[in-house]
């Protein structure tokens, strides 16, 4: 059975359940889901666990995104991209090279962002692009994110394609929205492309086409990111036998029973790794006691008897 992480080069026009629902197909499983959604109109990087890679979804590290998008100054519209209806046309002909460059500077760091109408965020139980479809708008909350870098890659009038680097639940949409806003003509973006998400990057990425080819010719480990691997950015302790055994069972093993080194913790409190032979047995919490009595307490655990 296959386990891990595929990561899908997803294509415009459809939505990340959609992508969930071939990759169930391809696979044969209903264990299946991704870790993050990406807006139909969008493309890139969209991760796919499957069987006990869902499980490692809680403990992944992907609060970094980074993307390529292409805004077009001038028009805006009601769901800040191209797909939508639009409700302004200013000219833009007087927003220079210069002007743009001082303007990204303004959105670098931490920034104050309020989440679109039309994004899957809950209010009330409902989504609220079901809400703006009924034509309602509703207040919505500021959210801080950050904006690691806000890179210039070419500028054609009233095109403007840049790169970002950003924190977890940052809108492109919008970042495009408030600098065509504060450069007074408006903006909406109009193509979008994720080339990283925390460890999985675009390089790696497969087509769905290339997923069900490459699982009718029964080698599909080729291009799945192990548990194991995806959860590189916590430390690992490897497991003895008799550990292993503890562990299989449900119960958290004694430091005899791992290898533990010090100097890969660093810190009273931590989530670890438990492995055997570079496969991951379980993820656990390591916490330093009084008298340096140390603690794990296991929190999933992902091979069983």
């Amino acid at each position: 059975m296959i386990n891990g992480f595929v990561i899908i080069d997803k294509p415009a026009g459809i939505t990340s359940h959609d992508v969930v629902s071939r990759v169930r197909r391809i696979a044969g499983t209903r264990r299946v889901g991704h870790t993050g959604t990406l807006d139909p109109f969008a493309t890139g990087v969209l991760p796919i666990a499957v069987n006990d890679g869902t499980k490692a979804i809680p403990f992944l590290d992907e609060g970094v995104k980074c993307y390529e998008a292409l805004m077009q100054l001038g028009v805006a519209t009601d769901t800040l991209d191209m797909t939508g209806k639009v409700i302004s046309e200013l000219d833009c002909s007087s927003v220079s090279r210069e002007l743009l460059l001082n303007a990204f500077a303004q959105f670098t760091g931490n920034i104050s962002q309020i989440p679109p109408m039309y994004s899957a965020i809950k209010q009330g139980g409902q989504p609220l692009y079901k809400l703006a479809r009924q034509g309602q708008q509703v207040e919505r909350a500021a959210r801080q994110v950050e904006i690691h870098s806000l890179d210039l890659l070419s500028f054609t009038s009233p095109f403007v394609s840049f790169r970002v680097t950003c924190s977890r639940g940052t809108y492109i949409r919008t970042l495009a929205d408030d600098i065509g806003a504060l450069l007074g003509c408006g903006a909406c973006l109009k193509e979008l492309r994720r080339t990283a998400s925390g460890p999985f990057l675009l390089q790696s990425s497969i087509s769905l086409e290339t997923l069900e080819s490459v699982f009718k010719e029964g080698c599909p480990t080729d291009y799945f990111v192990t548990p194991h691997a995806a959860l590189g950015h916590l430390p690992d302790l490897p497991l003895n036998e008799a550990g292993l055994a503890k562990v299989l069972h449900g119960r958290s093993p004694e430091w005899s029973e791992v290898e533990f080194d010090a100097s890969q913790i660093g810190t009273s409190s931590v989530l670890i790794r438990l492995s055997r032979d570079q496969e991951l047995v379980a993820v656990a919490e390591y916490r330093e006691g009084a008298d340096m009595q140390h603690k794990i307490t296991l929190k999933r655990v992902f091979r069983t008897v």
